[in-house]
C-alpha cells in the first residue's frame, strides 16, 4: 500500500520515498484515530499528510523525552539544529534529511506558507520552558502553534471548494480543539511530565490548581471540584467543534469523510470522558477499536462515492479500492 501511494503521488526518488515511509511509520504509531481517518484519503493524498504528521510527532518527540541524559539544554540545541535545517530546506525547496525532505517535498508541492512551520517550532520550543497557562490567551497562543497551524498546514492538502480564505479559520479551529481533547484525555500523563495545559484561571474558578491535581493524581481519582472543572473543560472545547464543524463541507469532497471521521472519534473521546465521570487519573480514556472501526466503515461509502464522482467528472483522485478491513491500521 506504501508504495501504492507513493506512486500515485509522483514520488519516485528512493531517499524521498523513504523518507515519506518514515512519515507514515511516526503517524500509524503515534495517532491510532488519526492514522484511520488518514486511509479514507486518496492515495495521492496520504504521502502528504503522513509527512506533516508525521513530522509533528518526530518534533514532539524530541521535546516530551525524559530521557536524563538527554537534558532541556540539550533538547534546545537539537531543535535549533532542526529548525535551521527546516528553513534551509523550505529555502531551498530541497532537504537531504531523512525526515524532513517528506516535509519540505510536501510543503513545495502544495505551497504551504512557511509561516505555520515557524509557529509550530514556537509552540515546540515553548513546551520546554513553560509549566503553566495562567489564562484561555496564553494556552491559545501555544495551542495556535502546536495544533491549529497544523489544521491549516494539511487544509491545501485536502483541497476546498470555497476560497481558501473562508476555510481556514474552521480547520484552524479544528486543529484546536483536536488538541484540546488530548489535554483533557492525557491531564494524568502531562502531570507526570510536570505540565498543565488547562488555562488555570478556569479551574480557580471551581476552586481547582495544580496541588489539587497532583492529590487527584496521587489517589487516582478526581474529586467533585475537579470534576466540575473539568465538565466545564469539555463544554468550552465542544464549543470549539461545533465552530469548526461547517468546515467539512468547505473541503473537497473526495477529502471529507477523512476528516469527518475524525471530527467523530475525537468528539466520542470527550463521550467517553464524560461517560467515566472524568476519570483521566490511573487510565487512559479512548475510543474502542470496535468504535473507530465502525465509524470509519460507516465513511467507506461516501469515500467510494466522491472518488466515483471524481472518476467521471474527471477529478484529480484516482478511484482506488476501500473496504472496511482495509482500514485496519497496520
Amino acid at each position: 500500500m506504501t508504495r501504492h501511494e507513493l506512486r500515485a503521488a509522483g514520488i519516485h526518488d528512493p531517499e524521498l520515498r523513504a523518507a515519506y515511509q518514515r512519515c507514515r511509520h511516526l503517524n500509524a504509531r503515534h495517532g491510532r484515530t488519526y492514522f484511520l481517518a488518514t486511509r479514507l484519503l486518496s492515495p495521492t493524498q496520504r504521502p502528504a499528510v503522513h509527512a506533516l504528521y508525521g513530522f509533528a510527532r518526530w518534533v514532539d518527540d524530541i521535546v516530551d523525552d525524559l530521557d536524563p541524559a538527554h537534558g532541556a539544554q540539550a533538547r534546545i540545541e537539537e531543535l535549533d539544529a532542526l529548525d535551521t535545517a527546516l528553513h534551509s530546506g523550505l529555502r531551498d525547496g530541497h532537504s537531504e534529511h531523512p525526515i524532513l525532505a517528506a516535509l519540505v517535498d510536501t510543503a513545495t508541492r502544495y505551497g504551504i506558507a512557511h509561516s505555520h512551520f515557524t509557529e509550530f517550532m514556537r509552540s515546540m520550543r515553548e513546551d520546554l520552558t513553560v509549566t503553566d497557562y495562567p489564562t484561555r490567551a496564553a494556552l491559545d497562543s501555544y495551542v495556535y502553534g502546536s495544533a491549529n497551524v497544523i489544521g491549516l498546514q494539511v487544509l491545501p492538502v485536502l483541497g476546498t471548494v470555497t476560497s481558501h480564505d473562508r476555510a481556514a479559520p474552521r480547520a484552524a479551529a479544528l486543529g484546536n480543539a483536536f488538541q484540546l481533547t488530548n489535554f483533557l484525555r492525557d491531564l494524568d500523563e502531562d502531570l507526570g511530565r510536570g505540565r498543565v495545559y488547562l488555562p488555570a484561571d478556569e479551574l480557580a474558578a471551581f476552586g481547582v490548581d495544580r496541588e489539587r491535581l497532583l492529590w487527584c493524581r496521587r489517589v487516582g481519582r478526581p474529586d467533585r471540584r475537579v470534576r466540575r472543572a473539568l465538565a466545564d473543560q469539555v463544554a468550552r472545547t465542544r464549543a470549539i467543534y461545533r465552530y469548526a464543524q461547517p468546515g467539512i463541507d468547505m473541503l473537497d469532497p473526495i477529502s471529507r469523510p477523512c476528516v469527518a471521521t475524525a471530527f467523530t472519534l475525537y468528539g466520542k473521546i470527550l463521550d467517553e470522558l464524560v461517560e467515566s465521570d472524568y476519570d483521566v487519573f490511573g487510565r487512559r480514556v479512548a475510543v474502542s477499536s470496535a468504535c473507530r472501526l465502525g465509524v470509519a466503515g460507516t465513511a467507506v461509502a461516501g469515500v467510494v462515492a466522491a472518488r466515483t464522482r471524481a472518476r467521471l467528472t474527471g477529478g484529480r483522485h484516482p478511484l482506488s479500492s476501500i473496504t472496511a478491513n482495509s482500514l485496519e491500521v497496520r
